[in-house]
């Protein structure tokens, strides 16, 4: 029936890293939080001489009741990809310049209870009007907005790009 779309949130990262460690952290993360996990795309051009181009979409959702869903998606775009060999672990790490883009969204009426008939429809539209829909812009947004500021602080924790603690820690009773 209706999306609500959150702020979009982007990281970009210039260095050394292990790209497996990140991938198992935000996996780590969405089991943690009971979100389903998809991989809808990846791709690999040939390198050049500076290195591999990658492209890659993480997607996570989550139904949280019977009529709203939490989407939450990731594009990723990796340039100048290159296998570094460091000397104290057994497996390369990977140079490459990183860009993450995250869009997530409250879907509502997920399973088209209201989007058959006119009269669904018009029942639907009164449904939404019901004083009990006013968590979709409140409780279900918050929840959303911060919970993604949250993924997005581990991640920037994970590249060691600020500090060890994070504003948002706890508002949600999370780690």
């Amino acid at each position: 029936m209706g999306k609500v779309n959150l702020p979009q949130i982007t990281l970009r990262y210039n260095g050394v890293f292990d790209f497996d460690g990140l991938y198992a952290e935000v996996t780590e993360w969405a089991k943690r939080n009971g979100y389903m996990w998809h991989e809808p795309s990846f791709k690999h051009k040939v390198p050049g001489a500076e290195g591999a181009e990658q492209e890659m979409a993480w997607q996570l959702t989550k139904k949280v009741t019977d009529f709203i869903k939490y989407d939450i998606l990731f594009t990723i775009h990796m340039w100048e990809v290159k296998d570094v060999a460091v000397e104290s672990r057994k497996k390369p790490l990977m140079r490459a310049r990183l860009y993450i883009i995250i869009n997530s969204t409250i879907e509502y009426d997920w399973q088209k209870k209201f989007g058959g008939s006119r009269f669904a429809q018009l029942l639907g539209k009164w449904y939404m009007k019901l004083p009990h829909m006013n968590p979709i812009e409140t409780v279900y947004f918050d929840q959303l907005y911060y919970r993604v500021w949250n993924l997005h602080a581990q991640m920037k924790k994970y590249f060691d790009m600020q500090a060890k603690k994070h504003p948002y820690k706890g508002y949600l009773a999370e780690d």
